[in-house]
């Protein structure tokens, strides 16, 4: 049940909601333990190898940075997510407050900088002053000379995901590293590291690796990595595929880059994730069922209230809100068994019991029935009416749905069908018809994989739930019965214009136009909460940069503005178009009748002498093609018939 609907009674259900509510979708906390490697080549500087002013950050660096960042997104957007970091390799130990005194740390060359927590202001303020203090980063992160055994650096992030995280059901641990056999040809450590990583996925971790290729040396994770990290599902490891790609080695080329593309990488997997539905039965057939998550990939963000402070006492508080239904006249309390619900129907109120609203509005229990296929062509763009939900395979409830789901995922993109299925999302929901798409990394553009890159994908690979519309939801079109082209040399000088302001590789990125309002609102947040100076301005990357547009389109804007300008001529002087085109505004001219002769118009003097007479058939079609009949007196309608 939502966080917004905690105030109603054990038991009770929403007997009104008729549809699925985007906004009562289920959040689901996440835990994310960030593991940063400190050693020599993580805290050398990369040397710059296109000509370019070299950067100032060391892959340490620019990971403590990623680190800061997302820490600054996940106070304000997402409270209750718990996030921590670990350094490994390090000459100082720490774990917890015991370590510092005692000479025997309990995992030697790690150092607990942040404890998985919620963070909170102090923790930020520290973090940031870490990755902007090069006196105190020096001083901290010191590389130590001897080896960190990698299993030890796994246990330590299985005791803090046992202690600080026990219940939550998102568990995530970033590895930022450079090393890709940290080990060499000690089998006993690999094996030990295995084990370890094993635990960690048993215990519902998911390990999450984010390489870095040193400027002589591609990082390859056949060496070690590809027994700590899994591929499959931890639950169903024989599926044929897995859904989601591996991350990309980021290049060193130099600082900035670096930092630019670990931010890539570790927003693309930093997001929490929301469920819509959870272990909905999806129904391939009679007998034949698999179950899955549904998830809301695209969302608009707005700004919104987690929760109420009260501000009364000398400390903010976080108050509960308690909802009570009092009668208008005698502000008593209203008992439930008081209300009655009722349908206004011919002027009176025809109440129905809680059991009578029930069978009224159920329509089956909640579930996905594939009726039938279409080939994708069937689908129009038009049918996409309601957003569409990202449907996920679950093991809990049906053990091997990954693998039905996934070689169903498989036959219809290699056949290029669709589903259409019958579903229901959840109790006393609607139910709506729904087509089941087929996603893949190059499902925008087969012939281009800069619409959708696999390895840092905009949208998932998998299968799509999209609403289809009803034939009361869709509308006629307005009629154009007068429409003016523009002719081929005015199109051909508006495509060079085009084709002068595409966008870099072609596509359309939205994670680099954030919401401005939205970060304006988080960054006078993050303002107050870090006690900072309140910023001037927002930053704000929708605004067009007119300086390159006009370097680079600026002479064929003008010389399509004066080709516009000839050809308006040149309609005018053939009379309004005459064609049957209609003006473009009365400025530019009177419109012409079908016979080309100009139309003026009469004084009312002159129009009223002319309400007896008889229009003609002609005048009459002309008058209802134009929709001005309604106009007429009633003594000439007489007249006409």
């Amino acid at each position: 049940m939502a966080e917004d609907n905690k105030w109603r009674p054990p038991g009770e259900e929403d007997d009104e909601e008729e549809e699925v509510d985007e906004a009562a979708y289920k959040t689901v906390k996440d835990a994310v333990l960030f593991v940063i490697e400190v050693s020599q080549s993580m805290l050398t500087v990369p040397p710059s190898t296109d000509g370019r002013k070299t950067g100032t950050d060391s892959p340490t660096s620019a990971a403590l940075k990623c680190a800061y960042a997302l820490m600054q997104q996940r106070i304000i957007s997402n409270p209750n997510d718990m996030m921590g970091l670990l350094l490994y390799g390090t000459e100082k130990s720490k774990f917890n407050d015991e370590d510092d005194s005692s000479g025997n740390p309990a995992y030697p060359q790690c150092y607990l900088l942040n404890d998985l927590d919620i963070p909170a202001a102090e923790d930020v303020k520290a973090l940031k002053n870490l990755v902007e203090d090069e006196d105190e980063f020096s001083k901290l992160i010191v590389p130590s000379d001897e080896k960190v055994a990698m299993a030890n650096v796994l246990f330590c992030a299985n005791q803090i995901f046992t202690t600080k995280a026990p219940n939550f059901s998102s568990r995530r641990l970033f590895i930022v590293t450079n090393e890709d056999d940290p080990h060499g040809d000690d089998k006993t450590a690999k094996s030990s590291a295995a084990v370890r990583a094993k635990d960690l996925y048993d215990l519902g971790v998911i390990i999450e690796l984010f390489p870095i290729s040193k400027p002589d040396q591609e990082f390859d994770k056949r060496k070690f990595y590809d027994d700590i990290v899994y591929n499959q599902l931890p639950t169903d490891p024989e599926a044929p595929a897995p859904i989601s790609a591996a991350t990309k080695p980021s290049s060193t080329s130099d600082g900035i880059s670096l930092l630019s593309s670990l931010l890539s990488n570790i927003n693309s997997k930093a997001v929490a994730r929301r469920a819509l539905f959870s272990n909905l039965p999806l129904e391939l057939g009679p007998g034949l069922q698999i179950s899955v998550k549904g998830f809301i990939i695209i969302k608009r963000q707005e700004p919104k209230r987690s929760c109420y402070v009260y501000l009364a006492d000398e400390k903010a508080q976080i108050a509960s809100g308690i909802t009570t239904q009092m009668a208008e006249d005698s502000a008593r309390t209203v008992q439930k068994v008081e209300i009655k619900k009722a349908y206004k129907f011919g002027g009176a109120q025809v109440l129905f019991s809680p059991e009578e609203i029930s069978q009224l509005r159920n329509f089956g229990e909640p579930i996905i029935r594939i009726i039938g296929f279409k080939p994708m062509s069937m689908l129009p763009i038009w049918a996409n009416l309601k957003p569409s939900t990202f449907i996920y395979p679950s093991e809990e409830t049906f053990v091997g749905s990954t693998r039905v789901f996934s070689a169903l995922w498989q036959k219809l993109l290699s056949a290029k069908k669709i589903g259409i299925a019958w579903f229901i999302a959840r109790k006393n929901a609607a139910p709506v018809l729904a087509a089941l798409y087929p996603s893949s990394s190059s499902t925008t553009n087969a012939d281009d994989e800069t619409m959708n890159p696999p390895d840092h994908p905009i949208m998932p690979q998998g299968l799509w739930l999209i609403p289809l519309p009803y034939a009361d939801d869709i509308r006629q079109n307005p009629e154009t019965t007068h429409v003016i082209r523009a002719p081929d040399s005015l199109t051909d000088r508006m495509r060079t214009v085009i084709q002068q302001l595409h966008l870099p590789k072609g596509r359309f990125d939205p994670s680099k136009y954030p919401n401005p309002a939205l970060q304006w609102h988080y960054r006078i947040l993050q303002a107050m909460a870090l006690e900072e100076d309140l910023p001037e301005r927002a930053e704000d990357k929708t605004v067009p940069r007119y300086k390159p547009i006009d370097k680079r389109a600026g002479e064929y804007v003008l010389d399509w503005g004066q080709e516009l300008e000839d050809e308006h001529r040149k309609w005018m002087k053939e009379g309004g178009g005459g064609g049957g085109g209609a003006p473009v505004s009365g400025k530019r001219g009177a419109a012409a009748d079908e016979d080309g002769e100009r139309k003026t118009k009469k004084p009312k003097v002159e129009a009223k002498e002319e309400e007896g007479e008889v229009i003609d058939d002609k005048e009459m079609r002309k008058m209802v093609q134009k929709r001005t009949v309604g106009k007429l007196k009633m003594g000439v309608l007489k007249a006409w018939v």
